[in-house]
């Protein structure tokens, strides 16, 4: 990761792991993807590899994202899907020029159309949503039980209730603010 900048919150799902790029949506934002190049590398962690990205691309980027939180928030809370937020992941999906190609050691990887086409990173990140808001994944959207995140994840857990995006930040800070409270009521306590 480049200095001077937040690390990325990365999971196995690419459409909620890039939704992740705007962390604490309820507290004081953090902006994980602030710079074109920031994008280049959030793809490139993310086997998209594009070599440029134009701060026009950037904005594209963001406006998917911002589109996939708010599908993947409406599913969650099983309320409609926002037509503007379908229409933009349609629209990045079908704009997109990638092929799955398979390695010799049976993985699926993507190969875009250009490596400078920050568009078909997006297309599949698009397409990724779509399989996810249309159920064709085993598992279930949720939203982050923090109160300061809010953050979109996919629950592939055997009992699907899960609660926080990444256990060992918004859980984390949930058992300690929970330890600490706990610490607060024992000493407040006579003896």
């Amino acid at each position: 990761m480049r200095a001077g900048f937040p690390d990325f919150r990365l999971g196995s799902v690419l459409a909620t792991s890039f939704t992740g790029t705007l962390t604490e949506r309820r507290g004081d934002s953090v902006e994980r993807i602030p710079t074109p190049q920031r994008l280049v590398d959030w793809l490139v962690v993310n086997g998209l590899d594009v070599e440029s990205c134009t701060p026009a691309q950037l904005e594209l980027a963001r406006e998917l994202r911002e589109a996939i939180h708010a599908a993947a928030t409406a599913a969650a809370t099983q309320e409609a899907l926002p037509p503007s937020a379908v229409e933009v992941i349609n629209d990045r999906s079908v704009q997109g020029h990638a092929a799955a190609v398979l390695t010799p050691s049976g993985e699926r990887r993507w190969r875009l159309g250009s490596p400078s086409c920050v568009e078909d990173a997006l297309g599949v990140i698009a397409a990724d949503a779509i399989g996810i808001l249309a159920g064709e994944r085993d598992g279930k959207l949720a939203l982050c039980a923090s109160p300061t995140c809010r953050a979109a994840f996919f629950d592939t857990s055997q009992s699907r209730t899960r609660r926080w995006c990444d256990m060992n930040t918004c859980g984390n800070r949930q058992k300690k603010a929970r330890f600490n409270a706990n610490q607060r009521k024992s000493s407040a306590r006579p003896a």
